[in-house]
């Protein structure tokens, strides 16, 4: 399946026109909804770009005003609902999102790409650190995880399980290569350290400029 440029890219919008097949709401409570289940830990919500988002639907026609409330001197509530164009389109865009892997550039992977510039010390001391803040954030995401399940059933929260998930992968996997770095076993770490001791390049990596090299 191939992706397709889309008239409207921010993930909320997606989540807007999914919440709205349940019934028509005003933004607010689309707002409020969202937060509600726990989706604010996978989306950026907030009213005012949320009310942009709503108008922005509306403007391509894949959300329309279902009903405009009065209630004594209240201010008016308007509620938009879905209509058989946003159903397409949220249907299209979910599936190209589940089953079409997004080529993305993680700022982590561009750092450990460049991370000759320190020396192998400093790098196992900020990974120390990285691995540190990982394990606290992997325990209060299961912690809350814990509470949300208390309401809501696992339908709703398979985002925030998933991001556990990655989160316990990656720290597992700078553990172990905390563990290459101390140990000395990672390839190439010597010339690496003697290259930031004596500023010598090492001949082993003067041979890399004489050809291109594969990457993965």
């Amino acid at each position: 399946m191939a992706t397709k440029r889309r008239k409207l890219g921010n993930p909320l919008a997606l989540a807007v026109m999914v919440l709205l097949t349940e019934k028509p709401m005003h933004p607010y409570e689309i707002a409020q909804t969202l937060r509600r289940r726990g989706k604010d830990a996978s989306l950026k919500i907030n009213y005012g770009s949320l009310y942009t988002v709503v108008q922005n639907l509306e403007k391509h026609g894949f959300v329309e005003v279902s009903e405009v409330q009065r209630q004594g001197n209240r201010p008016e509530r308007t509620l938009y609902g879905i209509t058989d164009t946003g159903r397409e389109e949220a249907t299209e865009w979910l599936s190209d999102l589940l089953a079409v892997p997004a080529l993305e550039f993680p700022i982590f992977e561009a750092a450990l790409s460049l991370m000759g510039l320190l020396h192998p010390d400093e790098v196992v001391r900020l990974l120390e650190e990285r691995l540190d803040t990982l394990e606290v954030r992997a325990a209060s995401a299961r912690g809350g995880m814990e509470k949300l399940h208390e309401t809501l059933p696992r339908l709703f929260l398979i985002e925030s399980e998933f991001k556990l998930h990655m989160i316990e992968a990656e720290a597992a996997w700078v553990r172990d290569f905390l563990g290459e770095l101390k140990a000395g076993t990672f390839p190439g770490v010597k010339e690496w350290r003697t290259f930031h001791e004596t500023g010598e390049v090492p001949a082993e990596y003067l041979k890399l400029e004489g050809g291109d090299v594969e990457r993965p």
